[in-house]
């Protein structure tokens, strides 16, 4: 009797502990939900890892092939193409690059397309070879572009048709270096550059040997995806086996199903449309709805069109459906999951509200970090909350971080100060062998340059990721700033010092400094240059429009420009943006002559009109 009264007290203390936990901790089911992911997630890579030969995300896509041949994999406009269809047109492209380029196992080959259904064949080919895919942003051109695609050495460039004038201003470059050029066309027409349509049409999709890729590993790279930094031109962050698997089970965290219809219009060059977006719905065997570019007026008729169930985001985006015109029918939808990251607390509640009960999961993670957060419990503005298994198998702190100086607070051993809960500190993740930073292709400078020694303890080596969070008392993170000379803007790093030599091949400018700034109602910052000018030289507002208009892309063109007689710089010479920033572009604050960079037509003068239009929200930017 004694033993049954001991058993039904502890089987009670059981069934009542769960209640008790929830009491003391709210989010209690939900860190034990994903904390069960993790563990999953965990033992799949392992396991993943013994294989022999390990199984990549390729192979999944050949499992999905299998199990779901007919199933639609591709809705692209008008046309949709299924599991096995896109498998046999890989298959026809990697034999084309095969016998044409020449191309084995440990070659690179740089893609430079926008979205569209043969990117994904292209790179599905290239790796059923063993290459190594370098996704350039098709918005480059020129420098940029030439920098791009030397960061990692690729033998071979693959073009889309509607990049050939871009491709033949590099392209006397490219012939001196000896590589091969192909153009998605039927006929080239140019020499040096080959078709490529053509001889996909005409190769064998029959599957090709595992062998042929049979040395690649987990660590082997898989991708070069391009980031932004302080160097002023992009890096090629090296993106291997290993890290694609992870990111692709973001989807599986954010509680992505298999009948899931996913909506991807941002850029597959980016981590965001192409590792978490099309990897990811790989790894679920869902349908990937493609589009070229977002379109807010066509957001929801593409939403309903084909069924969506989830879209990924930025968080301008949400802003840019909010700022729509109401509809009767805007809750008219299937969606029921928004998956991305830099969504606004404000926008995030208006979005909500008025396109009904859709689920948001915010997200953190930069394309070359070892650390990543996810908002599993949806707390509006979080970025994602703190777990303490996610921690000990990704080790990061919030260190004290003075931005005048521009370098972490030591305390008096030289060590970094961890702020507490509440403070605003910068993100650094601990480089181990479960949280490898692999840095960037033919960058070892740039690589150093975002570890950090000894801060908490001699010999110990963190990322730095540049970023400034904050954690509350519940132990939900925030973002607060970027640190450093990159701002963002539409969703894309900015490179102020990029752009700044840009300016500088402008005859009339001397020096230049460039730096982001606030704009009522927008995310992120906007481009703005201060410029002093060449000696007895006006401001040619024709030749500066003409030149970033042809070598920068929209996204990275100074909005503002600001003309001064000296520039600010500090006894070490670094250029002083700060009070530049907080100043902002307001005329009736700024005595020096203003710039404005209207559409289509160049730089105007800036008016106390023009700046009343933009901070009231009547003039686009």
């Amino acid at each position: 009797m004694i033993v049954l009264i001991i058993i039904y007290t502890a089987l009670t203390g059981l069934a009542i502990l769960p209640f008790l936990l929830y009491l003391r901790n709210p989010y209690f089911f939900q860190d034990l939900r994903y904390m069960i992911y993790m563990i999953q997630i965990g033992v799949w890579i392992s396991k993943f890892k013994k294989q022999k030969p390990f199984y990549s995300i390729l192979d999944r896509f050949l499992d999905q092939v299998a199990r779901q041949p007919h199933k639609k994999f591709i809705l692209f406009e008008e046309s949709s193409y299924t599991y096995s269809q896109v498998d046999k047109e890989s298959n026809k492209v990697a034999r084309a690059l095969s016998s044409y380029a020449q191309l084995k196992e440990g070659d690179t080959v740089a893609l430079f397309l926008g979205n569209e259904p043969q990117f994904v064949w292209i790179w599905l080919a290239l790796t059923k070879l063993g290459c190594t895919a370098s996704l350039l942003n098709n918005n480059i051109r020129s420098k940029s572009l030439l920098h791009c695609f030397s960061c990692c050495e690729a033998k071979v460039l693959v073009a889309g048709a509607d990049l050939r004038g871009a491709v033949e201003e590099v392209l006397p470059t490219l012939s001196k270096q000896g590589v091969r050029v192909f153009i998605l066309s039927e006929d080239s027409g140019v020499e040096g550059i080959e078709s490529l349509s053509d001889k996909i049409r005409q190769a064998s999709d029959q599957p090709l040997s595992p062998q042929l890729r049979a040395n690649v590993t987990m660590k082997s790279p898989a991708l070069y995806i391009y980031t932004s930094g302080t160097t002023g031109l992009p890096k090629a962050a090296v993106i291997n086996h290993e890290r694609l698997w992870m990111a692709s089970f973001v989807q599986s965290l954010a509680t992505v199903r298999s009948d899931d219809i996913i909506y991807v219009y941002l850029p597959l060059y980016h981590s965001s449309g192409f590792l978490m977006g099309l990897c990811g719905a790989i790894e679920k065997g869902i349908t990937v709805v493609l589009r070229r570019k977002f379109s807010a007026s066509h957001f929801w008729n593409d939403c309903r069109k084909y069924n969506v169930t989830v879209f990924q985001y930025i968080g301008e985006v949400m802003r840019y459906l909010c700022n729509t015109p109401k509809r009767d029918n805007d809750r008219d939808h299937k969606v029921r999951l928004a998956l991305g990251n830099g969504i606004r607390a404000d926008i995030w509640a208006d979005f909500v509200q008025r396109f009904g009960d859709i689920s948001i999961c915010e997200c953190y993670g930069a394309t070359e970090g070892n650390v990543g957060f996810v908002n599993y419990c949806g707390k509006v503005g979080a970025i994602g909350k703190e777990n303490f298994l996610h921690k000990m198998g990704c080790p990061y702190a919030l260190i004290r971080y003075d931005t005048e100086k521009e370098e972490p607070v030591k305390d008096s051993r030289g060590f970094c100060v961890e702020v507490p809960r509440g403070e605003t500190g910068l993100l650094v993740s601990k480089i181990g062998e479960r949280t490898p930073f692999t840095g960037y292709a033919k960058s070892n400078q740039q690589t150093e340059k975002k570890k950090m020694r000894d801060v908490f303890v001699k010999g110990d080596l963190y990322f730095n990721s540049g970023d400034l969070l904050k954690m509350d008392n519940e132990g939900f993170i925030f973002f607060q700033d970027r640190i450093g000379d990159t701002f963002r803007w539409k969703g894309e790093n900015v490179a102020t010092t990029e752009v700044a030599d840009h300016l500088l091949m402008v005859d009339c400018v001397e020096e230049a400094t460039v730096y982001g700034v606030k704009v009522p109602g927008h995310e992120g910052r906007i481009g703005m240059a201060a410029l002093k000018l060449k000696e007895n030289m006006d401001f040619d507002d024709k030749a500066a429009y003409q030149h970033i208009k042809n070598d920068l892309p929209s996204y990275a063109r100074p909005r503002f420009i600001r003309i001064q007689e000296v520039l600010v710089v500090t006894g070490t010479f670094k250029q002083v943006k700060t009070k530049l920033a907080e100043e902002g572009f307001n005329p009736a604050v700024i005595r020096d002559p203003l710039f404005y960079l209207e559409d289509n037509k160049g730089y105007v003068p800036m008016t106390p009109e023009i700046f009343s239009s933009i901070a009231e929200g009547r003039l686009r930017l």
